[in-house]
């Protein structure tokens, strides 16, 4: 087994290590390969994961899974590698896993982007949302503050600075936090906030903290609704620029076997649904109506609400959030697709009900004191340090302190990670089985005489999902129906019919009611068939195949006879 443990997250070197040792140890489930190259060279390793003697893995519905898009939120990586080490220790014993495995296919990307998340594990770690690739421009300035570890203890926190305009002071029942001064208030000792780091040419008066050189954020370059810098910073020059997001777009979109993409970030304990940029009214019926059955499946397993993008997790209320790879999946591929966003802080500390992108803007102090309690009681005091006094080279005497944000707030500390991504693989390997499969409901022969007979082939889809997956698919004519074909033995011949048949969509079982009424009724669109007749000798052997390209391929021989 695989040397990987749950307690740690793993720079490049050592994730590429552990993901070719799970393919070298199961090579009849696993196969590894590279679907591009990191802006910085890297490859972006994919895992394609299901039992290769049962089938090709792109004969069968498959459901795509990914992670560190964003280079600081590194628990989603551990995701994957847990997810991988459940279906390969669970295989054989666990029933449902088994069948998952042996019908259907996982995409798996533990790390989109490597670069980013190389500077996040760095000893002297380095805060970028995503890329490392300049942008929008090379710096062009040297002046204001650079956000680093500047006492090189590894962790980037806060500069509390004195200040008789300060906006902060210290909180007369905890001492270690800061509340805001009140409006009218005057009189008491007060506080500039400023993120760790140094300051470029400081002129002793004025200080601007200084933007990333590395602007990109890669969760905004996805087709999707793409707008351009001035509308949405870190959106990329045009969609898809990068090779992160190019790589990722590539792959979905040649694998037309894929019914579905969640993609892992931190955090926030919610499951995410599209549109980021759409109210619900804009949805087809089925899709909403699917979509909430699916997020409430995933709260029953994960414990993670399931919410809407557009309703529930924007970050302004008169703005919204365009090109990210969920929205441009569902609404430009047809897959059902969601963002998980792993980690709270807020629930580890007993906070509940809280508006997940409000509570930053404003929450009662009770929440600060639930949170600093969590970190005494659990983080033995290393998620909130305590203020420390630091000789700032150009700032003087000041304190550094506050969250140490990388460690116990954008990712779950190391204790209790594998707690908290064991929530995940039951739900995936759910919504993979869900996907629509193509099945052989009968294969037979009719002998008409004179050497002709009649071959009929009945096909259904046995999975949840329909056959196209979603309306939006339907709609915009993303999928074609099932095909089906006869091949002949040398000598045979058609007398009636065509060796290539299209037929429709199948219906699946997701759109029943809760129960039966009067005019229930269960017609069988899950099921089609098709009719030949053959002029062939006795006892030849014709070949069927039936396929579709996401609920998968079946075949059949049958001796004429």
């Amino acid at each position: 087994m695989p040397d990987v443990h749950f307690d740690q997250y793993y720079r490049y070197e050592d994730l590429t290590r552990i993901l070719h040792a799970y393919a070298e140890e199961f090579p009849y489930l696993i196969c590894i390969t590279s679907i591009g190259k990191s802006y910085e060279g890297r490859d972006i390793w994919l895992l394609t994961v299901t039992n290769s003697a049962t089938g090709l893995a792109e004969e069968k519905p498959a459901l795509w899974v990914d992670a560190n898009i964003h280079a600081t939120e590194l628990a989603p990586s551990s995701v994957c590698l847990y997810l991988l080490q459940t279906l390969v220790t669970a295989y054989g014993t666990h029933p449902e896993i088994t069948r998952c495995l042996d019908t259907r296919t996982f995409y798996i990307c533990p790390r989109v982007n490597p670069d980013g998340a190389e500077l996040a594990l760095a000893d002297k770690p380095k805060f970028l949302r995503s890329s490392t690739r300049p942008y929008p421009n090379h710096r062009e300035d040297n002046e204001g503050l650079v956000m680093e570890d500047i006492d090189g203890d590894g962790r980037v926190l806060l500069m509390r600075i004195p200040d008789a305009n300060g906006a902060w002071k210290i909180c007369p029942i905890e001492p270690r936090l800061l509340v805001r001064r009140e409006p009218t208030e005057t009189g008491g000792q007060y506080y500039r906030l400023l993120p760790e780091g140094r300051i470029e040419n400081y002129d002793g008066v004025q200080i601007h903290v200084q933007p990333p050189q590395e602007g990109l954020d890669l969760n905004r370059n996805f087709p999707a609704m793409w707008r351009q810098e001035h509308q949405q910073p870190g959106a990329g020059p045009y969609p898809t620029s990068e090779t992160e997001v190019r790589a990722t777009v590539e792959f979905i979109t040649s694998h037309t076997n894929i019914t579905g993409a969640i993609a892992f970030h931190t955090n926030g304990g919610v499951l995410i649904r599209p549109y980021s940029y759409h109210s619900d009214e804009e949805f087809p019926v089925n899709d909403l109506c699917t979509y909430q059955k699916i997020g409430a499946k995933g709260t029953e397993l994960t414990e993670y609400p399931a919410i809407s993008a557009f309703h529930d997790f924007r970050y302004h209320p008169k703005d919204f959030v365009t090109g990210t790879l969920d929205d441009w999946a569902y609404d430009y591929q047809g897959l059902f697709s969601w963002t998980v966003e792993v980690w709270s802080p807020q629930t580890q500390a007993g906070i509940t009900n809280y508006k997940h992108v409000e509570w930053y803007q404003e929450h009662p102090l009770e929440d600060d004191l639930k949170l600093l309690n969590w970190n005494d009681a659990q983080l033995a005091g290393k998620g909130y340090v305590d203020w420390y006094p630091f000789n700032h080279p150009q700032l003087g005497q000041i304190e550094l302190g506050g969250w140490n944000t990388i460690y116990s707030w954008t990712n779950p500390p190391g204790e209790f990670l594998e707690k908290e991504i064991a929530r995940f693989p039951e739900w995936l390997v759910w919504h993979l089985l869900i996907s629509p499969r193509l099945e052989i409901y009968a294969a037979s022969v009719h002998s008409l005489g004179d050497s002709f007979y009649q071959v009929q082939l009945v096909i259904q889809n046995t999975g949840w999902l329909p056959t196209y997956v979603t309306q939006k698919a339907l709609d915009k004519k993303l999928v074609r129906g099932c095909i089906c074909e006869i091949e002949l033995p040398a000598g045979a011949t058609l007398a009636t019919g065509t060796a290539r048949v299209e037929l429709s969509q199948l219906e699946g079982r997701a759109y029943k009611p809760s129960s039966p009424s009067r005019r229930q009724s269960d017609p069988t669109n899950d099921r089609a068939k098709v009719e030949w007749v053959v002029h062939a000798p006795l006892g030849s052997q014709v070949k069927l195949s039936a396929r579709h390209q996401r609920a998968g391929v079946v075949r059949t021989e049958l001796v004429l006879g």
